[in-house]
């Protein structure tokens, strides 16, 4: 569960920055796809070199690419003050059909190959002797995923604690304050989308890296969209974004473990594997409650006008 949640809970506080900064940030799907593509491609170039260290290089590949892709999302919404979802689309598109054009370039297929240095499985001594609750949550996972949990916390810290969360807060609730303080509302929004693709690489890059082992047209299938969906039903807050992947990621285990628990052995698979989805949708239209975004998402700023 935790693992599957991993790549969801970085892109969801992705999205947590760039909407807390008043930008819509529908391409985290696209910033994914690019976190996916360059952590696969890395991993199959630096295997024989870095032995072991493959993965995490990979993944720190993968985020820098993804945030200088998502710098084009910054621009045309921040810099140009376009439609902030068109051009989260825009970005959508443009990953997809880079990311498969290069593919077939550099391989001559749709398809990458499979890698050889995925991220090794262990087991956290003591906490997975613990009965039921340790074989469920630390036997068997991956270090990325309590890095993730961690940078929950983390995230919360930065938002609630420091001054560039508070900067970042301020721009997304009321930036012409925020402007009459001194604040540079358009370097704290450029940070703030920028931080969302370093973090949506980061999930795209574990979850091709642990799951797909290679990297196809269909490797990220709607992941980025379900971050959204934790973002929103986290409240926008780090915490809950977090708590809702872990949900999201439970729903998804479900199509991996589902026949093998007696309650959901008889279920056919078909319905595991669409139930992450539909659970994103029944808790999003009727148990998130009320949920107001930061008042200023989605609105350009245009310094003196009123």
């Amino acid at each position: 569960m935790i693992a599957l949640a991993a790549p969801l809970i970085f892109t969801a506080l992705g999205g947590v920055f760039s909407e807390r900064s008043g930008v819509i940030n529908i391409g985290l799907e696209g910033l994914m796809v690019i976190g996916a593509f360059t952590g696969i491609v890395s991993n199959l170039v630096l295997a024989d070199s870095l032995g072991a260290w493959t993965p995490w290089v990979s993944v720190l590949i993968a985020m820098v690419v993804a945030a200088l892709f998502s710098i084009l999302h910054a621009v045309a919404a921040i810099t140009f003050r376009a439609d902030q979802t068109v051009s989260g689309v825009a970005i959508n598109l443009l990953a997809v059909g880079l990311t498969v054009f290069l593919v077939k370039k550099i391989y001559g297929k749709g398809q990458t190959d499979i890698i050889t240095e995925p991220f090794p499985r262990v087991d956290i001594p003591i906490l997975s002797d613990i009965p039921y609750i340790g074989t469920i949550f630390f036997s068997n996972g991956y270090y990325i995923s309590y890095i993730a949990i961690l940078l929950a916390f983390v995230v919360w810290y930065i938002i609630y604690k420091t001054p560039f969360g508070l900067r970042i807060r301020a721009v997304g609730e009321h930036p012409m304050a925020a402007d009459t303080m001194g604040i540079s509302v358009t370097k704290i929004r450029y940070a703030g989308v920028i931080i969302s693709g370093a973090l949506a690489g980061i999930g795209g890059a574990i979850y091709a890296i642990s799951f797909s082992n290679d990297f196809s047209h269909a490797t990220i299938n709607g992941q980025g969209f379900m971050a959204i969906a934790a973002m929103i039903f986290g409240k926008w807050h780090p915490l809950g974004a977090m708590g809702a992947a872990l949900f999201f990621g439970l729903a998804q285990s479900l199509s991996v473990v589902g026949a093998s628990l007696p309650f959901f052995k008889d279920i056919p698979a078909v319905y595991l594997l669409i139930a992450p989805y539909v659970l994103t949708i029944i808790a999003l239209a009727g148990f998130i409650g009320r949920a107001d975004a930061p008042k200023a998402s989605g609105l350009p700023y245009i310094k003196g006008k009123r």
